[in-house]
């Protein structure tokens, strides 16, 4: 294909034909007159350090997502509340949990009472927290919390409602860790058994709770991931999730979702997940080998909701964007916008069985955000040997194309290019790895250090793969192949660190259905 010239005009759905200069030229000059570097389509606080996500709840159309806030970076804090219609743009409300001292609020979650089973009334919103008793790490204990009014705010109950034994037993130092590490309480209503079910997060285990009534917990059985001697140790569970949903092909299954730190055994450190099913007192495992919902960096403490139109078979799913190898510092936006700490995108979830008889669950991000793009840009196909620049720059964007090719041995997109080029970050596939590198993008002061680049395995005989890239002002998040991969990272782009170019090396790459939405 002959290289790009002005004849080839940019097909956008709100401006009309742009020719290149002025489509590259625009972006250009907006970005140097902004010196935010504040996410244009993620969550971000209003001020301060935002940290895990709750799973939301619902009323009237409006999804309430709850968060950990605090004034100062990784500080003690409580629970900030945040509302959406869209699943695109939040409105902040503040505090709903404060900080009381010596006794933070840690995560949780939170169930709306429809039927009394607490009794403090129908409709009721409860939310139960991990605290550290008197401020005592081992004395960690889920409490609860009451809401009248909707969620706005909440009145503590006394006395913890699933006290932490092992901490009040604890005197060596491996029961003591162990008794730290009872944390992210996680409710479930089981139909089967008319109960409710409480999956509590171990340091090598989860640990499962049932109740009729919301206040009183009985002790199951744990889940075990760590069995026989060689099993991969991936480290303490954070976060539990657990759900049943419908697969595509109608077999209903129950998932146990944790965060974990898996990097020493060289898996992710997001969102670890089992399928299996839950017999009244264990979570039984189809393959204690779990999968991974993120293979990048940063997709921590997410947590899942039920899509209301379609609740047994679609989740939406929100994840901290960070990663606590590095979380604990001061970032960019700390001196530019007074905040630390976003979260990723919406995504909805779906459960599907895979050629060789396992179930996986797929990513797409939500519909809303290609409905609230402020602007539409197609581009024409093309063929690369080399380098090629796109004629569109710019800061918070969802790139979607497909690649294909025959014998290039390195092929992907190089993002957030500085006009030298000498900043980038690169999503590329070579040697059957999806990969996002943004060491180039690297800050002196904020590096990430060993962890820049992320890799996912995809089938090395493939010659084709489909993209769609979202890039934020600090962030990129890939969605490969209908969901099946994605990779989510932090980046700190410069202002001015605008540009994009596709790559191919050791052959030519096709690049098609290349659509950019600004956001």
């Amino acid at each position: 294909m002959d290289p790009f010239t002005r004849r080839h005009l940019l097909r956008t759905t709100s401006l009309g034909g742009l020719a290149l200069a002025g489509a590259s030229a625009l972006p250009l000059a907006a970005c140097a007159e902004d010196p935010s570097l504040r996410a244009r389509f993620h969550m971000t606080p209003p001020h301060g350090w935002l940290c895990d996500p709750q799973r939301p709840i619902v009323r009237d159309g409006v999804h309430h997502l709850y968060y950990l806030h605090s004034e100062i970076n990784s500080g003690d804090g409580g629970w900030d509340r945040a509302t959406t219609e869209d699943l695109v743009h939040f409105t902040h409300h503040g505090d709903a949990i404060p900080l009381r001292p010596d006794f933070p609020v840690w995560s949780g979650c939170l169930v709306v009472d429809e039927h009394d089973d607490a009794g403090y009334g129908a409709g009721t919103v409860l939310a139960y927290p991990t605290q550290p008793t008197d401020g005592i790490r081992k004395y960690q204990e889920q409490y609860l919390y009451v809401s009248h009014d909707g969620g706005a705010t909440f009145t503590r109950r006394e006395e913890p409602v699933i006290p932490n034994e092992d901490g009040r037993e604890a005197v060596t130092g491996e029961e003591v860790l162990n008794a730290e590490w009872f944390r992210d309480p996680k409710i479930h209503w089981d139909a089967a058994t008319e109960e409710w079910v409480c999956v509590i997060g171990r340091k090598k285990y989860a640990a499962f709770y049932t109740s009729t009534d919301l206040v009183h917990w009985r002790l199951r059985r744990n889940f075990d991931y760590l069995v026989e001697p060689d099993d991969l140790d991936l480290g303490g569970i954070e976060c539990p999730d657990l759900f049943e949903i419908t697969a595509d092909d109608g077999t209903s299954h129950w998932v146990l979702g944790a965060s974990m730190d898996a990097w020493g055994v060289g898996l992710p450190m997001t969102y670890a997940y089992w399928t299996g099913r839950w017999d009244g007192e264990q979570f039984l495992a189809d393959d204690l080998t779990p999968q991974w919902l993120d293979w990048g960096w940063d997709w921590y403490a997410a947590v899942t909701w039920p899509k209301p139109e379609d609740p047994e078979r679609t989740r939406y799913a929100i994840a901290w964007m960070n990663n606590w190898k590095y979380a604990n510092r001061d970032v960019p936006t700390d001196a530019s916008d007074g905040y630390n700490g976003q979260n990723s995108i919406v995504r909805e979830i779906h459960l599907q069985r895979e050629s060789d008889g396992r179930y996986a669950l797929l990513s797409r991000p939500v519909p809303q955000l290609a409905a609230t793009a402020s602007e539409v840009v197609e581009i024409p196909d093309q063929v690369v040997a080399g380098w090629w620049d796109l004629p569109w720059s710019g800061r918070a964007y969802e790139l979607e194309l497909d690649l294909a090719w025959d014998s290039a041995a390195n092929l992907g997109v190089s993002l957030g290019r500085s006009a030298d080029g000498s900043r980038h970050t690169n999503v590329g596939v070579h040697d059957g790895k999806l990969y996002v590198d943004r060491g180039p993008s690297d800050l002196e002061g904020f590096s990430f250090g060993e962890f820049t680049q992320a890799e996912a395995p995809i089938d090395p005989a493939a010659r084709h793969v489909h993209l769609r890239i979202f890039v934020d002002t600090q962030s990129v998040e890939v969605f490969a192949n209908s969901g099946h991969t994605v990779l989510s990272q932090q980046v700190h782009f410069l202002p001015a660190d605008t540009g994009i170019a596709l790559h191919g090396d050791g052959g030519p790459v096709t690049a098609s259905h290349i659509t950019v939405r600004v956001h």
